[in-house]
Parts: C-alpha cells; sequence; structure tokens
C-alpha cells in the first residue's frame, strides 16, 4: 500500500470536495418512493393490511401517472407475522405477502392500469416481494 498521494489524486479530491454538484446517493436508490430508469419500488414492511392496501393503491395510481414501467413491491415473506395466534383469521390472507395482491387483483381500477404481475413470485416462499408490470399511460 502507498503511503503517498498522487498529485492526481489529491487534485481529484479536491475538486469533488469543492463541487457543487455533488454524488448521487446510491443508498436512496434502494428507498421507498425512487425512481431509476422507469423502475420504482415501495417496501411494505410494518404497515398494517388496510394500511398497505390504502398505500398500495395511490402508489400504483402515481406510477402509472408517471409512465413508470414497473415497481417492485416488497411485502416481506410474512415469518413474523403474528396473525398466527389468532384462531378466526386467515394465515394466508393475513400476510401482505398474499393480501396485497389479492387487493390488487381485486380493484378493477388498478388491474386497468396492469399490464403483468408476477403471481409466480407472490406464490414463492423464498420471496418477499413481486413486480408489477404498468400499462402505457
Amino acid at each position: 500500500m502507498k503511503n503517498k498521494i498522487s498529485g492526481k489524486d489529491r487534485k481529484d479530491w479536491e475538486d469533488f470536495i469543492t463541487k457543487k454538484d455533488k454524488v448521487e446517493d446510491k443508498d436512496n436508490l434502494s428507498k421507498q418512493n425512487t425512481s431509476y430508469k422507469g423502475h420504482m419500488e415501495i417496501d411494505l414492511h410494518g404497515y398494517s393490511l388496510e394500511e398497505a392496501n390504502k398505500k398500495v393503491f395511490k402508489f400504483i395510481n402515481d406510477c402509472h401517472e408517471k409512465n413508470i414501467k414497473s415497481i417492485n413491491v416488497i411485502t416481506g415473506k410474512g415469518l413474523r407475522s403474528k396473525n398466527n395466534e389468532d384462531p378466526y383469521s386467515s394465515s394466508d390472507l393475513g400476510m401482505l405477502k398474499n393480501s396485497v395482491p389479492d387487493f390488487i387483483k381485486n380493484n378493477s381500477d388498478l388491474m386497468n392500469k396492469i399490464k403483468y404481475i408476477n403471481f409466480d413470485e407472490v406464490a414463492s416462499k423464498n420471496k418477499g416481494n413481486f413486480y408489477i408490470y404498468l400499462k402505457k399511460n
């Protein structure tokens, strides 16, 4: 390892720290409601069923208006869901992993804006997300 910094490296560093245009925060690309080349994602961890459905409804409509091509919906796998403790609730529909796609599928307003949903990803026990591909606005 070199102990000395070259003149070029020093100049590049000085240019970087004095420049007004900052480098884009790559961590922002994975945060909720971020867009990257026609793709957006939403993370529903921690939301109740009702909150998640409302958020997804608004998010899909907003993405369709902005002509976003695909959406990654992160629901989680449902491994920490506490709905199994309630004998009166459905273990499948109590988890966002299953209930959010079901909500979307049964909402004609949303389905009119959707080209394709990858339901194989929803059914997979190893995945906690699924993709939605939107029609053009």
